[in-house]
C-alpha cells in the first residue's frame, strides 16, 4: 500500500542524508573524471596543497548538499523543488568525486563538516522561506561564486594533479550550467549586500578548509 510522503518522512530522508554526507562515502552516479588520468607522484608540499584544496572543495560539496535540501525542504513550486534535488544529486556525485581524491592524496575531509553542514542547511531554508525566485536567485549566487573559486583552483593545483584537475574542470561546467538553469526558472538577482556577505562567508570557509 502506497501513501503520501509526510513532513516527517521528508525530515527523516533529510536527516539520512546529513549523516551519510557528513560521516558516509556517498556514492556517484557517473564515473569518476579523474579515473582516466594517471596518478603521478607528487612530492610531500604538493601533496599537500593538493590535499587542502580538494578538501575545500569537498567542503563546499558538504555545503551544497546541505543548501540545497533545506531549499527544498521550503520550496513552494514542485518544479523548483525537483530543479533543487536534481542539483543536490549532481553535487553529490562531486563530493564522492573530492572524497576519492582525498583518500588518493592521503589525506581526510575537513573536521568541521558537521558545522558547515548544519549552517547551509539554515541558510538553505531561510532563502527558501523568501520565495521561490528568490531561491533560485541564492542558487546562481552561489555557482558563480563556486566557479570563480574553482577556476582559482585550477590555475593553483600543481602541474602533475591530472587526477585532480580533471574533476574540477567537470565540476565546473556543472556549476555554470546549474546557474543557467536556475536564472531560465525565474532566479532573482539578490541585492546588497547578501552577495558581498556570502563571499565573506566563502573566504572564512576556505580558509580553515584548507588546513582542518
Amino acid at each position: 500500500m502506497f501513501r503520501n510522503p509526510t513532513t516527517l518522512d521528508a525530515l527523516l530522508a533529510d536527516a539520512q542524508n546529513a549523516v551519510q554526507t557528513v560521516a558516509g562515502h556517498p556514492l556517484a552516479e557517473r564515473a569518476n573524471p579523474g579515473d582516466g588520468e594517471a596518478d603521478l607522484v607528487l612530492d610531500a608540499p604538493e601533496r599537500r596543497h593538493a590535499a587542502g584544496l580538494m578538501r575545500i572543495n569537498h567542503v563546499g560539496e558538504v555545503c551544497a548538499q546541505a543548501l540545497y535540501l533545506g531549499q527544498a525542504a521550503v520550496a513552494r513550486d514542485p518544479a523548483t523543488r525537483e530543479h533543487l534535488l536534481h542539483a543536490a544529486q549532481e553535487e553529490t556525485d562531486h563530493l564522492a568525486w573530492c572524497a576519492d581524491r582525498l583518500q588518493e592524496l592521503d589525506s581526510r575531509p575537513s573536521l568541521f563538516n558537521p558545522l558547515w553542514y548544519a549552517g547551509s542547511y539554515a541558510i538553505g531554508v531561510l532563502a527558501g522561506l523568501r520565495g521561490d525566485g528568490w531561491n533560485l536567485g541564492f542558487v546562481v549566487e552561489t555557482e558563480r561564486q563556486v566557479e570563480a573559486h574553482l577556476d582559482e583552483h585550477l590555475q593553483e593545483l600543481p602541474a602533475a594533479d591530472a587526477r585532480s584537475r580533471a574533476i574540477l574542470q567537470v565540476m565546473k561546467a556543472d556549476e555554470a550550467r546549474h546557474a543557467d538553469a536556475a536564472e531560465a526558472a525565474g532566479a532573482r538577482k539578490l541585492p546588497f549586500p547578501i552577495p558581498k556577505v556570502m563571499t565573506a562567508a566563502s573566504w572564512v570557509m576556505k580558509t580553515v578548509a584548507y588546513r582542518i
